[in-house]
């Protein structure tokens, strides 16, 4: 009786420790089925054509650990083997305007949870914009290693910039608009200290044309006095649409002679113009003119108004 108990215990025993091998094993199996596809997963996201991975020891030296072969969909085939070889490739290809802030990144000294912009030159030698994570490896508290994933975002910088260029020109024009010249005004009053001068140019007869021969032969009129204004602009000489009728040269030079040098050249080239275009361009014209910049913006702005407005009184009692 007690061996058929025993037998018959054991035999259970067996069942139960097999159909639990056999569950583990399933589980065990699901499990790294799963892991396989969350690796296969993470892998697709970071080998897609735009993104790329590395790991790479900072000490003794920089040296690429591995790169993930996305990369050379940028820097061309067999560079990555060539980054093995020699990892100065990092420094020979990083934009100019850039290198700081790669040694800054290798160095230590570089906020890494905040993204890495870099340009980065390609297999066609253009520079290609990078945004990249990094993540440090500390040694003793010393950075011993990088790890990083760089995705490549020249379609965001073109959009950025499309987007910063309509925010500061005149959609009319093409030349710049209001908000650039405020931001140009604060800056000569809050942070650089020049002799500058602001030439503010009205045009007299638009509300006339606009009123006589439409909007839109009023725009012709609106371009052509910016075509004529923006011949003058320069790395010193900021040209804009302020408003309507209203635009402005904002200067940068030494002394008040220059100015009135140049508003004399305005102003011929004006009645040229007028000599040979059926486009006849009036404007008045006020401008002033400091010393010093800082702290002299409002008060400049509002002298070169004044004047405007004394030159367009005198013009209309001289044309009556």
């Amino acid at each position: 009786m007690f061996n058929l108990q025993f037998a018959t215990g054991f035999l259970i025993a067996m069942i139960i420790g097999i159909t639990l091998n056999i569950l583990v094993n399933r589980r065990n199996k699901r499990q790294q089925v799963s892991l396989t596809e969350e690796h296969n997963r993470i892998v697709h996201l970071i080998e897609t054509p735009n993104d790329f991975i590395y790991y790479a020891k900072v000490v003794p030296e920089v040296k690429f650990e591995y790169l993930s072969p996305s990369a050379e969909n940028f820097f061309g085939k067999g560079s990555n083997v060539g980054a093995y070889l020699d990892s100065k490739v990092a420094f020979n290809d990083i934009h100019p305007d850039d290198y700081g802030v790669l040694i800054k990144k290798i160095n230590g000294d570089i906020d890494y949870f905040k993204p890495i912009i870099q340009r980065w030159k390609d297999k066609d030698g253009n520079y290609r914009w990078f945004e990249e994570y990094a993540t440090p490896t500390y040694a003793n508290g010393k950075l011993v290693a990088l790890q990083g994933v760089l995705r490549n975002i020249d379609d965001r910088i073109v959009l950025q910039e499309k987007l910063n260029y309509q925010l500061y020109h005149d959609t009319l024009t093409d030349i710049y608009n209001r908000a650039h010249f405020e931001l140009v005004l604060k800056k000569y009053n809050e942070e650089i200290n020049r002799p500058v001068a602001i030439i503010l140019c009205d045009l007299d007869d638009l509300k006339f044309v606009n009123d006589n021969y439409g909007h839109k032969q009023g725009d012709v009129l609106i371009k052509g006095t910016a075509e004529l204004l923006n011949h003058f602009s320069s790395h010193s000489i900021t040209v804009a649409r302020i408003g309507g009728d209203e635009f402005i040269l904002f200067v940068e030079r030494e002394n008040g002679q220059e100015i009135d040098n140049l508003v004399k050249k305005i102003r011929d080239k004006v009645d040229y113009n007028n000599k040979e275009s059926n486009l006849k361009i009036r404007l008045s014209i006020g401008y002033a003119f400091t010393s010093n910049s800082q702290g002299e913006m409002t008060r400049l702005f509002s002298q070169a108004d004044q004047n405007m407005y004394l030159n367009k009184s005198d013009r209309k009692i001289v044309m009556t």
